[in-house]
């Protein structure tokens, strides 16, 4: 199959077809990570939609502007000296994000599965057809996934394991430690990068059911 891994510069999922035997290529605006530049179009994903007669896309569209985590940045208040976007540049940019999603769902592309974490488009879409969970596949972190699917089965576990408890933080906070964890010695946006990769578990399952 030809198959079109968008918004991925890391690589992990289009290696994994790529082990299965299937023409397959990672698409992202950034250079690839992933060590095959060879099979990396870096170039805007509509302009890749149009390079073939792809059998399949799957997509990681970026979820900053999307999860609802980041919903009370949506309020009109002052500017961030970090430089993230609140208000009404924000709710824009939430928009352009929701509008890139649709067109992704609406391509010409006969199997379509678009992934990206709890957020706005189970609302301003469509409820997702599938939450997975690393710890589903293999890896004990906890990261809801939510899979948006046009002519695909549902992910079936592969390797349940035990979830590892969450991180808690001197002032109390919860969260996933993967996500505590996330290097910071390279920047904001370097980080968000990590947090962003998908697990090699939940690739190669994509590889083996979906290929």
């Amino acid at each position: 199959m030809k198959v079109l891994i968008g918004c991925e510069e890391s690589q992990t999922v289009c290696k994994a077809f790529r082990d299965k035997g299937h023409e397959a290529y990672s698409c992202d605006l950034k250079p690839c990570s992933g060590g095959h530049p060879e099979w990396h179009l870096q170039m805007d994903i509509f302009e890749a939609i149009n390079l073939k007669k792809w059998d399949m896309l799957i997509c990681f569209p970026d979820c900053t502007y999307l999860t609802v985590t980041a919903n009370k940045w949506l309020k009109d208040q002052p500017e961030r000296k970090s430089g993230a976007l609140v208000g009404d540049a924000r709710r824009q940019a939430r928009k352009q994000a929701i509008d890139f999603f649709i067109a992704l769902s609406n391509v010409e592309i006969p199997k379509i599965a678009i992934e990206n974490p709890v957020g706005c488009m189970s609302t301003e879409y469509r409820r997702p057809d599938q939450i997975i969970q690393p710890f589903q596949f293999g890896h004990p972190e906890q990261k809801k996934t939510c899979l948006w699917l046009k002519w695909l089965p549902n992910l079936v576990p592969t390797n349940i394991v035990e979830p590892e408890p969450y991180h808690v933080t001197k002032s109390g906070k919860t969260m996933p430690r993967w996500y505590a964890y996330a290097d910071k010695s390279k920047g904001q946006k370097h980080r968000a990068e990590i947090r962003s990769k998908t697990f090699s578990g939940i690739a190669n399952a994509m590889a083996e059911q979906w290929g």
